[in-house]
């Protein structure tokens, strides 16, 4: 789990301080009782930590001094706070597999759950992973307020029922306020076939997995036959429609994706001299690190970085298998990262194919062991440009 070890003898303090790296690492501190309680934690600076942990007490302070019980030291350096983060986690995982949760405070991401399991599907916001593998999961976004306002401001283009019961369809039952506006096909009174409402969801879910473009092409078409045919009121109207959607996909950050298909690259500083370091993201689940070495001769071939970053993922342990619970603890940490005002490093997201950036990648790896800025992200999704309805 950790890479370099120490052994701690107060007696030669200085010593030991000394072949400490003042950089940043995640470490353990432990006694010769194996049976003790470990100190487990990240810092910016490690010898800082361990002088103020480690050194001489100051009977002036209350500060947590464990000089008397400490005997090894245990450490990983690490290039950024993403990398620490999730090293963290996984050391914490394992050495308190019954309080690391509570530790390290982690708020499971917020997702946009597609309730296929249902007879008549329903869409609803959660911070869970189910069992069902028939339910379709999207995100991670920012806050429950991001994900409810994209759901209700999406589901507004589709009559898809927003109810949460469990559905017995009866005639003679009266609907609700949806229904009344021609807001869903009220399958709970048998406004619809059971055919029409599976292809209303089926609707939903293309939006869903497109991000959107499905039901932007659907309206630029629509808009451009009514147009093709001079009936302008009519591609007005579908014009409107698309004005209205544009918004809508706007609020849409990058990385909110079908979890089961989140695909992408993590590129992050590495404290060894001409490397980065590199993570994977598979469905939502994280893999890495893996030190990336720059070769001087790369520095002009971008080429050749393509074929040794796409050998260096596929060397990548998978970790697509696992619990729902790892994989909801994998999301935190990805949102915890992905959602600050200012972070380190740069994310490159597959396609819709599960295809990566690899030019991109390149770049980015190159601005990374610089220390430049990332590219300016690209736009949200509007759709093309309107055309002429007058």
């Amino acid at each position: 789990m950790f890479s370099r070890e120490l052994e701690f003898d107060p007696a030669r303090e200085q010593q030991v301080f000394s072949a400490a790296p003042a950089a940043a690492a995640v470490f353990l501190l432990r006694g010769e009782d194996a049976k003790a309680e470990p100190y487990v934690s990240k810092t910016a600076n490690l010898r800082r930590r361990l002088i103020r942990l480690l050194g001489a007490p100051d009977a002036r302070t209350k500060r947590l001094n464990l000089r008397e019980h400490v005997r090894h030291i245990e450490y990983t350096p690490t290039g950024s706070d993403f990398e620490s983060g999730f090293l963290l986690y996984q050391v914490l995982r394992r050495v308190f597999p019954r309080a690391y949760a509570h530790r390290l405070r982690l708020r499971f991401a917020p997702l946009v759950k597609l309730h296929l399991e249902n007879p008549y599907p329903r869409a609803s916001i959660t911070t869970r992973l189910g069992r069902a593998r028939s339910s379709l999961y999207y995100g991670p976004f920012p806050s429950r307020g991001g994900a409810e306002k994209f759901a209700n401001d999406s589901l507004d283009f589709f009559k898809m029922r927003r109810c949460v019961e469990d559905l017995n369809p009866d005639p003679a039952f009266p609907g609700c306020i949806y229904s009344e506006m021609k807001m869903c096909l009220a399958p709970c009174f048998k406004g619809c076939s059971d055919e029409e409402y599976r292809a209303e969801v089926a609707q939903v879910r293309a939006y869903l997995d497109s991000r959107g473009e499905s039901l932007v092409r659907a309206f630029s078409e629509q808009r451009d036959q009514a147009s093709g045919n001079l009936q302008f009121e009519r591609a007005a109207a579908w014009h409107g429609r698309l004005e209205r959607l544009r918004p809508v996909l706007s609020q849409l950050p990058e990385i909110v994706q079908r979890i089961d298909r989140l695909a992408a690259v993590i590129v992050q500083p590495n404290t060894a001299p001409e490397c980065v370091t590199l993570f994977r993201v598979d469905g939502g689940r994280i893999a890495g690190p893996a030190v990336f070495p720059i070769q001087p001769s790369e520095h002009s071939k971008s080429q050749s970085m393509e074929a040794r970053v796409q050998q260096a993922l596929a060397a990548m342990p998978s970790h697509l298998v696992g619990t729902a619970l790892e994989s909801m603890e994998h999301l935190a940490i990805l949102k915890r990262w992905y959602y600050r005002s200012t972070r380190m490093g740069e994310i490159f997201l597959a396609d819709d194919r599960g295809a990566l950036p690899m030019r991109r990648i390149v770049r980015g790896i190159a601005r990374v062991y610089r220390g430049e800025k990332p590219e300016t992200a690209e736009p949200p999704p509007s759709g093309p440009s309107p055309a002429a309805t007058s």
